[in-house]
């Protein structure tokens, strides 16, 4: 297999592997709302994928190096299709928790290999081609399928094509056949020799989870900066439940009903993930002009103003362009904050430090999703918005370590 050709095969299963995740992305929470668990329940069953995701990131990772990238990811593959399955059928508390487990175990196994086997593929055939192009071609094929998919989204449940399901169902009917037919790409497109695959190889990889962990712990202990970086993963983790997850339902209440709160945020998210590459494009100018620690801190004060914007305006019109407004911003927000990261770390530790920061971030998703649709339940969307605004613009002071580090350049392990 030829560089070229593994870069194709590679873009090919990224389509797959996001338009599903795109088509729910207008029902995820209607959906169980519509079906008579109230927010708070969402929340708790929503959050038990970060949860499960914390427990299992790390030995996933070293299950994929241990009995191949191509086998994990049918693993994975197989679960993110029964999660799918169950989801188009559950009515009530236990069986959306269940979702919920099922998406962790499938977000965990999913993270990672599809992207390590195609580095080796590329090395394998050029050891001297570049990556990079492929990286970012993924960037631009995943933003895209997620668009393509909300769109679809949207309008299944606005056209309602499948008379035997209900209209907020159609879309996971749809996700549920995507699904399959990325469990098929696998098989078909995905070449490779897997390494030893037996139980001592499994049993001694997942036994160096606990150093890994370890030695993250260490290089936070001792950077002061990249402590402050991760730490910035807490608030927005926490806060990013606002605009992803009450979205849809902040547009329920000004359009006065689920169905149509679906077929408008299907749309709505379509625009947001173009605009999020949008956003991402503006960057490097806003880097030069600020320097990159000024510029994240920035960024993370007027999303928490956007999203503030999405519980306070009035009208479809003005919530919808406070979202958009608020994925501008998210776009350009992620590289400035996982450039900063990498410039912290060598090559020896990248991996474990990128683990430790995406390990943050989903136990504060989790809390966010508890706290945040409790207090929309006890108070109202608009509160819950608010203080998800507070807990982003919290994130800001906590780049100034990067900043004098730019100012005063010192070690990356001081």
């Amino acid at each position: 297999m030829t560089a070229a050709a593994a870069t194709r095969r590679f873009l090919v299963l990224t389509a797959l592997r996001w338009l599903p995740v795109g088509l729910l992305i207008p029902v995820m929470v209607l959906l169980p709302l519509d079906r008579g668990l109230s927010l708070t329940e969402v929340g708790l069953t929503a959050s038990l994928q970060g949860v499960v995701v914390l427990l299992l990131e790390l030995p996933t990772g070293g299950l994929a190096d241990s009995v191949g990238r191509r086998r994990v990811l049918l693993l994975a593959a197989a679960v993110g299709t029964g999660a799918c399955a169950l989801l188009l059928t559950a009515d009530t508390v236990a069986g959306f928790a269940a979702v919920g487990v099922l998406k962790g175990v499938h977000r965990a196994l999913d993270s990672g290999p599809l992207e390590a086997w195609y580095v080796d593929a590329v090395h394998a055939a050029d050891p001297a081609a570049p990556i990079e192009k492929g990286l970012s071609l993924q960037g631009v094929v995943l933003g895209v399928a997620i668009a393509a998919g909300a769109l679809a989204g949207g309008g299944a449940v606005a056209l309602d094509p499948l008379p035997a399901v209900d209209a907020l169902a159609a879309p996971v009917a749809a996700a549920l056949a995507l699904q399959v037919l990325g469990l098929v790409g696998i098989v078909a497109l995905m070449t490779e020799t897997p390494p030893s695959t037996g139980l001592r190889a499994v049993w001694r990889s997942a036994g160096q989870t606990p150093r890994a962990v370890l030695d993250g712990v260490k290089l936070l202990r001792h950077n002061r900066v990249l402590l402050a970086l991760v730490a910035v993963e807490l608030t927005w983790g926490f806060g990013m439940v606002a605009f992803e997850s009450l979205t849809p339902v902040r547009l329920a209440e000004v359009l006065d009903g689920a169905q149509a709160a679906a077929a408008v945020t299907g749309p709505a998210s379509s625009a947001a993930w173009l605009a999020s590459a949008a956003g991402a494009t503006v960057l490097p100018w806003l880097g030069r002009r600020l320097g990159l620690a000024p510029a994240a801190a920035l960024l993370r004060v007027v999303q928490g103003v956007t999203v503030l914007g999405i519980g306070l305006l009035g009208g479809v019109v003005g919530v919808v362009t406070a979202y958009l407004a608020c994925y501008v911003v998210h776009g350009a927000a992620n590289p400035a904050h996982m450039t900063l990261l990498h410039r912290q770390v060598g090559a020896g530790q990248r991996a474990t430090v990128l683990s430790l920061n995406s390990m943050v971030s989903q136990p504060a998703g989790s809390l966010g999703l508890v706290v945040l649709t409790a207090v929309a339940d006890g108070a109202s969307v608009p509160v819950a918005m608010a203080l998800a605004a507070v807990v982003l613009a919290l994130g800001a002071p906590l780049y100034l370590p990067a900043w004098r580090q730019a100012r005063r350049p010192e070690p990356a392990g001081a």
